[in-house]
Formats: C-alpha cells, structure tokens, sequence
C-alpha cells in the first residue's frame, strides 16, 4: 500500500497534551467572569429569579432560631426584650397560643426556604444546560471554520476536552457556584446582623475563631490547588495513553506489548490516584479543623453565656437571655457550615476560570482560511475556463513564517528563495495548466508534494507566492464553501461515519435522492456489492466504518464522490486498498467518473494512470516534466526511471511467484541492492 504525502506535517502533531491543561489561573477573574455572564443574557429572566429567590431563602434561613428565641423569652421564661422586632406585636399574649404561632412561622419558613430552593435550583440548571447547548455549539461551529492547519497543531484529545470537561467544569459554576456563593454570602450576612443585634458581646466571641478558620482555609486552597494541578495532569495523561493504545490495539498485541503497557497505564494510573489522596488529606483535615473551632466557638458561648443566664448578669454590658442563648448556639451552627461550603466553591470557580480561559483561547482564534468580503464568483455560462486548473509559480511551506521571512518571500527571487535553508519548502515555483475536462495525473516519490498540490487547489492552506487558480480565478477570491462544493474527493483512507451506507453516501446533501445515491453506486460498480449486505443501502456503519474492509470502505467513498456531481474529481490512490478484481470493476468505473469533468489522478501504480492526458512528474517539491505516458517514455528522464524500476519490479514479482529457486532469490536480492528506491 502506498503511504501517505509526508510532506503534510502530519509528524508535528503533538501527542502530549498541552501545558495549558495544567495552567489553573486565578480563583476568579473579572473579565473572564465578564465574558461568561454574557452567555446568560439572553437567560436573563430565568437568573434573576433564581437570584430573588436566593435572596429570600437566605432570609428564610435565619427565621428559625429567632422564633425560638422569641418562644423561650416571651412565653416560657418572661423575660422581656429591650428592642422587640416589630413583628412581636402580631403575636398573642396567650403562652399556648404565642408558642403555636412561633412554631407555625419556623414551620413556614422551613417550607418556603424548601420551596425557594427548589425554584433556584431547578432554574440554574436549566439555564446551565442551555449555556452548555449554546457554548458546545459555539465551539463546534467554530472548529468546523478552522482550517485544516490548525488541525495538524492541536491534538484531537484536545479539542474533544474543550468541548466535554471545560463546558462541563463551566456548566457546574453556573449551578453550584456562583449563586451558592451568592447564598452563602447572604446566610453569613443575615446571621452576623442578628446575632449583633440580639447581643454583640457573644457574637464576638462567636467570631473570635474566623482569623484562625482563614488561615486554616488559605493553607488548605494551597493544598487542594497543587492536587488539583496533579490529578488535571494525570487524568490528561490518562486519557492520551488510554486513546493511543486502544487505537492500536491490534499491534499491542501483535508484538506481545500487553505487559509492558499495562505496566506503564498503571504508572499513570498511580500518579492520578497518589494525586487524589493528597486531596482527599486535605479535605480529612480541614473539615474536621473547622468543625473542632465552630465547636470551641459554640463551647464558650454555652460557657460565658450559660454564666450569665444562670446568674442573671450581663456580659461585657450585653444582655444575656436563655433564648438569647439557645439562639446563639443554632445560629453559630449554621454560620460555619457556609464556610465550609466556600472552600468547596473555590476550588470549583479555579476549574471554571482555568475551563473559560482554555474555551476562550480557542474560540478566540481566528481561522487564517476565510472567504474574502466581496467574493468573485467564476461565471458558470460562457466561461472558457470552467472546470481548469492552473499553478503559478507556487511556493508553498507548512512552515509558520515570522514576519521578516513574509517580507523575505515577498521580495526575493525565485533564485534567493530556492537558496535559502532557513525555510523548508514543500512546493518549490510550481507552474502548470491542467484544461477543462482533462485527465491530469501526479507522480513522484513519496514527499514530492502530491497530496499538498491537491490540498492546495481546495485552499486547505494559502500558498506563500504564486497563484493557484480555479475556473480562471484565484482562490484566495472566491467563496471557500462554493469552491469546495465544485471538488469530488476519493482518498486513499476513505472516512466514514457512523449512519448508514446511504447517509454516507449522501452525507447530508438534500438534494441527492435515494434513486441518485443507488444510481451514483451502480455507475461506480457498487451497486451489486452494497446490495449484498444485510440491509442493503440502510445497512448501518460503525464508526470510521469498524464492519467494514478498506477496500469496501474505498469504494463507498467513490459513490459518495459521483453522486455529488462534482465538477472536478480528485483520485488520491484511490484504488490501493482494493484487489486487483475490484481494481477492474475501478478501472471501468472510473472511465464513466471522469467524462465531462476535470480530474487528478495521484497513482504509485503507474499503470493506473497510463491513458492521462497529461502526466506530471513531481520530484522534490518541484516539476521535474510534463506530457503524455509515451512523451515522457521517449524523453527518458525521471519518468522513464520510474517506469522502468516499477516495471522490472513488477516482472520479478511474477518471476518469484512462478518459481522458488535459490539462484532466482539472489537474483531477487541482488535487483533490490541495485535499486533501493522505490516509486511513490
């Protein structure tokens, strides 16, 4: 099988993941955090009710203990109060009936925060998950606008994270993050107030321990931030190792490799666990940290309290009641849990800052390959140059250029450019004019810039000097969708997806019916083939067409290919993958495929591409020669070289079959030494 253009720098694609998958950033960031609310605007009905009722939860919250203040004071012990709620005056002096009513009010509260939370709860995750919607579709639609070099950079791992687990880590603070902070805010304020009016000295004991509770919570954000920097890394680890050895499963077990890659998983895999024990440590010691302090708090409250209740004194000038007292004690329970809960927040909002920063930098970059703003469209009537293709003084690099090398190229000859090493060119002054309705085919060794001249003529990439043009004009002016929509493409690793062999034939273009889709297979000779399956053109395909061979996977691709009825039809070794009996039925389909349309043929089999109306020969990223089979033959040059090394290598094959004689072998071994290189 012949191998795939290296010159595309497939090779350059990072197979680790990323540094900014470890970057954490800071815990909250007011113009990230700016740019996130806007995905809540067109939402914003449903936020601020959900704020309102946070609010009045909080509110709702705080309620209980003053009633129970209010029923010991008032109704049980007598003691009147200095300052009384204005609410007070709507309670019965009845002792029976003030207590029910007191009771009745906690009872309502309760319900009313039970209700609250379900209204705020049940909102913010609707509207999360249509900020996930909207977002997850941002970011699809733009990775399909980027252009095919961006790909050749980023990972796919990746990509797929910044779609999955980023959206998702955001998703979780607009749930759980920012409006429980927002409540947990509300409750501390709402506490703190009530226990300063209801006696100032005890609420300050109550906070004496808030200094040594902040700095507990500070060591343990640094903590829980270097773990958490662990266990991103690992689980990135993870998922690259788990993806690459499942994708070539098949030569793991080939080469016994089963052992030694389970050995390495479980290194990794060690990292990630070690990772979330030092969190979980973290977590073990801090919680109970803050639970012993709220405890000290409430223990010298029930002391200093209970002193001056039992002897009827005040403490430090401030009233003491036993409902002041049991108060107190509730309130002070439920004023340390919310801390608790903003560590928790934390480490939520440095993943959502850390996610939002990652989504951002993607959305952020702008794809180099656009349509221009006043896009020249060819004329479809009339136009003498409908269906060519012509190369002018191409040069072309994979290689990002600085701008003092853009400026370089742009003056330079074409002398100084082929002199100079600080570039490496794939495509060196490239010139020729492919005529409407040809048949052009491509050669040369492997690296030779096959792959990338077709590339090219679809705006894959922009060139650095020249001119490609399509139908008499440029690419670079025309419309990317139009343009595109004028080429047939077979590769050598045909693509499918999962659906059905008709879906994949049709892939989504409405306008090509199921009578088109099964003609389009007959005329390529692979209406027998598909029919043969279960469910014939229904018949469903896994992903990347697991069920299917390569062969048959190939010839899918060339139905796919005719029912689009493209203007001009690129065969990138289109048959490699085929037996020869089904590189027959190819071979004739293929003489239906390319009448009345432009088509590039790019072969290693030279056999294949014999009746081409004009050959070109690529050799180093440049044009070496041009012509027919039999004008190259008569020039004997590179073609001829190659011709010729294919055909002996050919003849040999067919002498090796026939006979296995040990002088023959070394003759075998011999032609081999004479000639290493092998046509591409």
């Amino acid at each position: 099988m012949a191998q795939a253009d290296p010159a595309k720098p497939k090779s350059k694609k990072k197979q680790a993941t990323s540094v900014d998958d470890d970057v954490l950033g800071k815990a909250y960031d007011s113009r990230l955090m700016r740019r996130l609310l806007t995905y809540l605007r067109p939402y914003k009905a449903s936020v601020a009710l959900s704020l309102i009722a946070v609010l009045l939860k909080a509110g709702a919250d705080v309620v209980g203990p003053y009633m129970v203040k209010l029923a010991l004071d008032r109704y049980m012990i007598h003691t009147p109060s200095a300052n009384p709620p204005w609410f007070v005056h709507y309670l019965s002096p009845d002792a029976l009936t003030g207590i029910a009513q007191c009771a009745g009010v906690y009872l309502a509260a309760l319900l009313l925060s039970f209700g609250l939370e379900f209204v705020q709860t049940y909102l913010m995750q609707w509207t999360g998950q249509r900020v996930m919607f909207d977002l997850r579709s941002q970011i699809f639609r733009h990775l399909q606008s980027m252009h095919i070099g961006f790909y050749d950079k980023n990972p796919v791992g990746r990509l797929v994270t910044r779609v999955t687990s980023d959206v998702d880590a955001l998703n979780e603070m607009f749930t759980s993050g920012v409006l429980a902070i927002f409540e947990d805010v509300f409750v501390l304020v709402f506490i703190v107030a009530i226990m300063l009016r209801m006696s100032w000295a005890l609420a300050l004991l109550t906070l004496a321990v808030l200094p040594v509770i902040m700095y507990i919570t500070r060591l343990f954000r640094i903590a829980v931030r270097r773990s958490y920097r662990l266990i991103r890394t690992a689980i990135a680890k993870i998922n690259s190792y788990t993806q690459e050895h499942i994708s070539g499963m098949s030569v793991v077990q080939l080469f016994n490799r089963e052992e030694r890659s389970f050995r390495e998983f479980e290194r990794t895999n060690a990292e990630h666990r070690d990772a979330y024990v030092d969190q979980v440590q973290a977590y073990s010691l801090y919680y109970p940290a803050v639970e012993f302090l709220s405890t000290l708090a409430i223990a010298f409250v029930l002391w200093k309290g209970g002193l001056s209740v039992l002897f009827e004194r005040r403490f430090l000038g401030s009233a003491v009641t036993l409902g002041i007292l049991v108060a107190f004690i509730q309130y002070a329970q439920r004023f340390f849990r919310p801390i608790q809960d903003l560590s928790e927040k934390y480490n939520i909002l440095q993943a959502a800052m850390a996610a939002s920063e990652r989504v951002f930098a993607l959305i952020d970059t702008a794809p180099e390959i656009v349509t221009p703003s006043s896009p020249v469209a060819p004329a479809q009537t009339g136009n003498p140059a409908l269906g060519s293709i012509e190369f002018r003084n191409v040069w072309f690099t994979y290689q990002a250029l600085t701008p003092e090398q853009q400026s370089f190229v742009a003056n330079a000859t074409d002398e100084q450019l082929a002199a100079d090493t600080g570039i490496e060119w794939i495509l060196r002054g490239v010139s020729f004019t492919i005529a409407p309705d040809q048949t052009a085919a491509i050669v040369g060794h492997t690296g030779a810039g096959k792959t990338t001249i077709t590339a090219l003529m679809m705006r894959f990439y922009d060139i650095q000097r020249g001119g490609v043009l399509i139908d008499g004009v440029d690419v670079r002016q025309q419309s990317v969708h139009l343009l595109r929509q004028r080429f047939g493409v077979v590769l050598q690793d045909a693509f499918l997806f999962t659906g059905t062999v008709r879906t994949n034939i049709r892939l989504g273009t409405e306008r090509i019916t199921d009578a088109e889709v099964e003609h389009a297979a007959d005329e390529v000779n692979v209406g027998d083939f598909i029919r043969t399956l279960p469910h014939g053109f229904d018949t469903e395909v896994h992903e990347r067409g697991a069920t299917l061979s390569t062969g048959q996977k190939q010839l899918i691709s060339f139905a796919r290919a005719l029912a689009h009825r493209p203007a001009i039809l690129i065969l990138d070794e289109a048959t490699s993958s085929v037996d020869t009996e089904t590189e027959l039925r190819v071979r004739a389909a293929l003489e239906t495929m390319i009448t009345g349309r432009t088509s590039v043929l790019i072969a290693h089999r030279l056999s294949t591409i014999q009746r081409a109306d004009v050959i070109l020969v690529m050799h180093k990223g440049q044009l070496r020669e041009s012509g027919t089979h039999n004008q190259l033959l008569a020039e004997r040059g590179l073609y001829w070289k190659l011709y010729e090394l294919q055909y002996k290598d050919q003849e040999l094959t067919h002498g090796l079959a026939a006979t296995s004689t040990p002088a023959l072998v070394e003759q075998a071994s011999a032609h081999i030494a004479r000639h290493p290189m092998t046509a591409a």
